[in-house]
């Protein structure tokens, strides 16, 4: 005979041995029993099982009895088995859930990360940034072709940029890593921070620059975005970021799976870049504007170089459509349109869709699309807001 009791911390289930008479009773404490869950409360099961551990398992068919007895002694289901039999509430808990990871994601791991970056030493940077420079000295870079005289006047002004940086602009008050510039050739027209204050620029910006016709204020501008990424730790950051994120969603969803850890990995790597390329931008302009130094010359370099990479990109698959059109003549001679009548409405085409082009491009980098897939978010938008010495996303600085 079964019998259920109250108890502080739920039922205590009961069991009376009729063939032993005068036997006494075991009673099993509601964590010694697994109890059996409800999945509709309108169609009960026809036999339930309660799992009793070490002491067996007890089947009971009169289901509507149990179920009474349960509610008499103060059962009261957990949130799980409510879910299970009420959708209203699994939706709402599944709609919490989710507005929750998003607030986590958007606000408190880069909240997180940000405080955790405060313990992770100089001497872990530092490290890092020499192997990663080493690798790609033996890879992709190559030792820079610049007189010692041009690589000398770029670094006086450099460590003049950095004996004014005021105090105000460094996240980390405690933080102060030894800024220095390298120069490397291999790559196109780039500059790039490694943590722990190494910034490597490249001999195509330089020249890049140069070719513009514009003062060397515009490298100065680069060289304090880079300043920002090494202030603010980005790099660390990121690294933190992805573990706090990775940690999050296991204790979220329990045991996270390779593709949404890659995921999420991806997502923070594409989000919070953007964040950081921004907070480097309004760290420039700031520190450039303290120095009396202009940004126009900055956003005109950026924009060039935007220009050149977006020419450079039509080239390539104009030169990858002609081979397609040399590979195969017969159907590139049947094509409608290329024959000698349609060269000049192609070149009409051609130039309008060049005179459109950068409005074109700056309208898809406004798209939220656009920028959530972007790592460097609307490049012309930055560019032109440098030129102008300002910036939308430094409007709280």
């Amino acid at each position: 005979m079964v019998g259920l009791q109250p108890a502080p911390r739920g039922p205590s289930l009961v069991l009376h041995p009729l063939s032993q008479a005068g036997a006494s009773p075991t009673t099993l404490t509601h964590d010694q029993v697994g109890w059996p869950e409800a999945w509709n409360e309108r169609r009960p099961p026809q036999r339930v099982v309660v799992d009793l551990r070490d002491q067996g398992s007890l089947e009971i068919d009169a289901v509507a009895e149990w179920r009474a007895a349960l509610a008499a002694a103060g059962n009261r289901p957990g949130i799980a088995q409510r879910m299970q039999t009420r959708w209203p509430l699994l939706l709402g808990v599944a709609l919490a859930a989710v507005v929750g990871l998003t607030l986590f994601y958007r606000y408190g791991t880069p909240w997180a990360a940000t405080q955790l970056t405060r313990f992770v030493p100089l001497a872990w940077e530092t490290s890092v940034a020499d192997n990663a420079l080493k690798q790609m000295d033996d890879g992709t870079l190559k030792p820079s072709k610049l007189t010692r005289e041009r690589q000398a006047a770029l670094k006086a002004r450099f460590d003049a940029l950095v004996q004014q940086t005021p105090a105000t602009l460094h996240r980390y008050p405690q933080y102060r890593p030894p800024l220095s510039l390298e120069f490397r050739a291999g790559m196109g027209a780039n500059a790039f921070a490694l943590p722990g204050g190494k910034i490597v620029m490249t001999d195509g910006i330089v020249k890049a620059a140069a070719e513009k016709g514009l003062p060397d204020d515009a490298l100065v501008g680069v060289l304090a975005h880079e300043m920002g990424h090494v202030v603010y730790r980005h790099t660390t950051r990121m690294v933190v970021e992805q573990g706090v994120l990775n940690m999050g969603l296991g204790l979220a969803l329990g045991d996270v799976s390779g593709i949404v850890s890659t995921g999420a990995s991806v997502l923070t790597g594409l989000a919070y870049s953007r964040s950081h390329e921004r907070e480097a931008d309004c760290y420039a302009i700031d520190l450039m504007r303290h120095a009396a130094l202009p940004t126009a010359p900055m956003g005109k370099l950026l924009l060039a170089i935007a220009h050149d990479e977006e020419k450079e990109t039509k080239e390539t698959k104009e030169g990858e459509r002609k081979e397609a059109a040399s590979a195969n003549p017969a159907q590139a001679s049947s094509t409608p349109g290329s024959g000698p009548a349609s060269v000049g409405k192609d070149n009409a085409q051609d130039q309008s869709h060049e005179k459109n082009k950068g409005k074109a491009r700056a309208e898809m980098e406004a798209h939220p699309v656009w920028s959530l897939l972007s790592s460097h978010p609307e490049t012309i938008a930055r560019a032109t807001a440098l030129e102008q010495g300002q910036s939308p996303h430094c409007a709280s600085r």
